[in-house]
């Protein structure tokens, strides 16, 4: 469902929200908690809105759905993400490096990578916990992994979702 015109939608509704909020003189803090956003009919039909038609952007409101500012976008999502998952790593140290300005150390050489970490049936969450039972791992992972698994319901293109491979997805920030 991942093509070039839904990634260019998801770029342009970024750049409307941005757009909006310096034309207007908001808060930049409205770029992380807007309950609203501009899309058109692809985007809202990938995100699940309903009554949205036709190819131009209009702002919609998004009080009814589990999405707000840029870090609900699709743009933001996809980049943070692996070509066949999400990444809680990627999107930990975007909000780091990009919206908190404190980019967390980088790893030492050698570490094992999340791949070679636990089983396939196992929750992307179960991996992580195995992959920072290694002290060193741990200590990078601290800042980083809560801000990932906030935003896990979020499928690697965008898309809301409840579950993974099967498994309950815990968005929750707390550390295991």
């Amino acid at each position: 469902t991942y093509t070039v015109e839904l990634r260019d939608d998801m770029r342009q509704e970024t750049q409307l929200l941005y757009s909006h909020v310096l034309k207007n003189n908001l808060s930049i803090m409205e770029l992380l908690s807007a309950d609203y956003s501009f899309i058109n009919e692809r985007l809202a039909s990938h995100y699940q809105i309903k009554n949205v038609q036709g190819p131009e952007f209009r702002l919609v409101s998004l009080k009814s759905v589990q999405r707000r500012g840029i870090l609900g976008h699709g743009s933001i999502l996809t980049i943070t993400s692996d070509p066949n998952r999400t990444s809680i790593v990627k999107r930990g140290k975007y909000v780091l490096e990009n919206i908190l300005g404190s980019p967390p150390p980088s790893p030492p050489p050698n570490m094992p990578s999340l791949e070679n970490a636990g089983g396939e049936s196992e929750s992307l969450r179960e991996r992580m916990i195995q992959h920072r039972s290694n002290v060193v791992c741990a200590s990078c992972h601290e800042k980083m992994d809560p801000i990932g698994f906030a935003l896990e319901n979020y499928d690697a293109i965008g898309r809301f979702r409840l579950s993974d491979n099967g498994n309950k997805i815990d968005a929750s920030g707390i550390r295991d």
